[in-house]
């Protein structure tokens, strides 16, 4: 069969007024592996909001992804007015569609809306191409008698080392390797995922998985001599959502790839390393952790529900620094509550830290739909969501970049929210100027 499967781009939400691309569709590339082998002729195909229109005549299968609601809109245009001949299965799949799959089906008009992990969803639905039965597929939500039906859930998989490796061959090099992404570096680097899901409960996040995955040591070393072979990278970055949670898993993957001479980067809680384990990550080579940091306020840290407190951020980032990698910090500024009390503590902390900080990325709070905070809109005085007076439509709005909008509480709330933004920005910029510098060498080179 001819397969199609289409993905977004959106350029400007990865780094405002420059052409930086994100990390490369791993949803879309783990199901072109997985038909590919099962013999199958698949092209990915990437859109944008000014380029979506597409021709998928010839086509037995056209499977889209919405990696995120503020390409939801994208999605459904390309969907709706691209070209097709025949009958070819529909089908949408990705995280908006998880937590919202009747309104994906309703407005996007597939056959079958994908829930949960979806090699294995993939690959019967296939296998139903022509067929369109449907109802024993686990994971779906799909029309019966005119009514949107789920199908029972879909089991994750035991062994995510059993899938094959993404299908990057299906990408030209430049959307895969980077040289400007890994720390402080310009090191020719790739990015890899080698775990799924997050358990913790942070109510500004979506996280549509909560029990982790982890491939093994062999299976990421596997991966990454592949990509040695093919794309000669120096180095790479784990985008994984937490991938220090498991500390046994981390060490083996470690273990399996400490020989390769590469420099690497992961994202991490603070509450969830130990010196040692941090040691064994730089002995294997990891040059700089990103931590989640949010917010120096112990107030907003409760709200949250982040579960850390200042002491867990200045201990992960001294126990980094004493083992010899870089520190990058993530904050989100404007939480429900946020107030100029909140934003000096933050700032305070920040001030305390920043010798040990090599890089520091600031975010506005948007109310990411499938978050706590998107699904109690009262609870928090939300404006502008789909639930609630004022909606328009535009979910294009949901993105985290450069988000100015006014997302809840009274006028001077945000007026007050809106000044503390400007001054924790300014003293980001002051402190850490060169932030994207790309200097030649990674530490300790």
């Amino acid at each position: 069969m001819r397969i199609a499967l289409v993905y977004p781009e959106v350029l400007d939400l990865a780094r405002f007024k420059e052409n930086r691309k994100e990390f490369p569709p791993f949803g879309v590339l783990y199901l072109a592996a997985v038909a590919e082998a099962d013999g199958h002729d698949v092209r990915v195909v990437k859109v944008s909001g000014s380029d979506h229109v597409r021709d998928f005549t010839g086509y037995d299968v056209v499977a889209f992804t919405i990696p995120s609601s503020a390409t939801y809109g994208i999605i459904r245009d390309c969907r709706l007015q691209s070209r097709y001949d025949g009958d070819p299965l529909i089908l949408v799949g990705g995280v908006h569609p998880n937590f919202y799959p009747e309104q994906t089906l309703r407005d996007i008009e597939p056959h079958a809306v994908g829930i949960g992990e979806g090699e294995e969803t993939f690959r019967e639905l296939i296998a139903q191409a022509r067929t369109r039965r449907f109802a024993d597929i686990p994971g779906l939500c799909h029309l019966r008698g005119g009514e949107a039906v789920r199908t029972r859930p879909r089991t994750l998989l035991k062994d995510i080392d059993a899938l094959p490796l993404p299908a990057r061959h299906l990408l030209p090099p430049e959307d895969l390797v980077m040289s400007d992404r890994l720390s402080t570096t310009d090191l020719r680097m790739a990015h890899v995922m080698f775990s799924r899901g997050c358990p913790f409960p942070c109510r500004f996040c979506a996280a549509a998985q909560t029990r982790i995955q982890y491939r093994s040591g062999a299976g990421a070393r596997r991966e990454l001599v592949d990509m040695i072979e093919r794309y000669g990278i120096e180095g790479f970055a784990i985008v994984d959502d937490n991938f220090i949670v498991n500390k046994r898993k981390v060490r083996d993957i470690c273990t399996g790839i400490a020989d390769l001479g590469l420099k690497w980067s992961a994202l991490s809680r603070v509450d969830t390393v130990d010196e040692a384990l941090l040691g064994d990550m730089a002995a294997a080579g990891c040059l700089e952790v990103k931590y989640g940091m949010e917010s120096g306020s112990p107030r907003i840290l409760r709200a949250m529900r982040k579960n850390i407190t200042p002491d867990h951020i200045r201990r992960a980032v001294r126990w980094t620094r004493n083992a010899g990698m870089h520190v990058k910090l993530f904050l989100i500024h404007g939480y429900p509550g946020e107030d100029r009390a909140s934003t000096r503590e933050t700032m305070d902390l920040l001030a305390e830290l920043a010798p040990g900080i090599e890089r520091v990325s600031l975010f506005r709070f948007v109310p990411l739909p499938g978050t706590y905070v998107y699904d109690h809109p009262a609870e928090f005085d939300l404006h502008g969501t789909s639930s609630r007076p004022g909606w328009d439509g535009d979910w294009a709005q949901y993105h985290i970049h450069h988000n100015h909008k006014h997302w809840w509480g009274t006028p001077d709330q945000f007026a007050e929210v809106e000044a503390g933004y400007r001054e924790l920005a300014g003293m980001v910029d002051e402190l850490w100027p060169d932030r994207h510098r790309v200097p030649t060498s990674a530490p300790g080179a």
